[in-house]
């Protein structure tokens, strides 16, 4: 008598498909091309600020206009209310440098005069006359603070130039109110497993 579990067997070998000699088949998939806008939610802008959307080099021509002269990408992106903020943090880490520089330039002259001979400097007619040390002490803080006003100068130049950048990359990007998930689950016939897609 035969074994029913050699049934079962022989069974499985002779009715099981056997894909080792198919062809195999190549699958087009259609390329999807990324609109701008897909959402349709520029529809709002004025025709200006859509072609800046869609412009990808917008992003560069702002970095570069404000590059150039600061405050001027903020305005070919639209948005010269950023342009006063931006003069005023130059203007004011120049404005001090150059205050800063011309008292340490007071004080190194008087000490420079002190240590030839000559005490004529206005530093000596005050309430409360300032010593030669003194006079070097009071060049040293100037002379820092000339250097911290010219680094709040060159950062504030190039925060410019990075704002620009940033604000165009944000003026590109795409936001819709809907935050809605929504799952879309794909059986794919040739590929064993099951992959999951969400879209937002």
């Amino acid at each position: 008598m035969i074994n029913p579990k050699l049934y079962f067997h022989l069974f499985l070998i002779f009715c099981s498909p056997i894909l080792g000699q198919e062809e195999s088949k190549t699958i087009d998939i259609p390329q999807k091309i990324a609109l701008p806008d897909t959402l349709q939610i520029n529809q709002n802008f004025s025709p200006r600020i859509q072609r800046l959307i869609n412009d990808p080099l917008t992003p560069s021509k702002a970095a570069f206009y404000s590059a150039i002269i600061p405050g001027l990408g903020q305005a070919y992106l639209g948005k010269g209310w950023k342009v006063p903020i931006i003069y005023a943090a130059i203007g004011a880490s120049i404005y001090y440098y150059d205050v800063n520089n011309k008292e340490m330039n007071s004080y190194r002259t008087a000490y420079k005069r002190r240590l030839n001979g000559f005490f004529d400097d206005e530093y000596l007619e005050t309430e409360i006359p300032i010593t030669t040390d003194q006079l070097l002490l009071g060049m040293e803080f100037h002379k820092n603070y000339r250097d911290i006003a010219i680094i709040l100068a060159a950062v504030s130049y190039m925060l410019n130039i990075l704002e620009a950048n940033v604000s165009a990359h944000l003026l590109q990007f795409n936001v819709n109110d809907d935050l809605s998930v929504t799952p879309n689950i794909i059986v794919d016939q040739e590929i064993t497993g099951i992959r999951l897609a969400v879209k937002f």
